[in-house]
């Protein structure tokens, strides 16, 4: 596998088992939702929306970094 690409049957298996398993991917997410929410709650919707792209382009960073 060239460089730190996401390959094709890990994405293909992770898209299905969000598919498969909705409640599981919910529960798993949850402390982020929550954390969200009180950001939300606290400082308003710019600061969450603002929070949950750090998260996700942390996530992503970590997920292709892992590897």
């Amino acid at each position: 596998m060239a460089g730190k690409e996401i390959d094709r049957v890990r994405a293909t298996s992770a898209f299905e088992v969000i598919k498969q398993h909705p409640v599981l991917v919910l529960f798993a997410l949850s402390p982020v939702l929550a954390l969200l929410c009180l950001v939300w709650w606290f400082a308003g919707a710019g600061w969450a929306i603002a929070a949950a792209v750090v998260f996700f382009v942390v996530g992503g960073a970590l997920v292709i970094r892992t590897r």
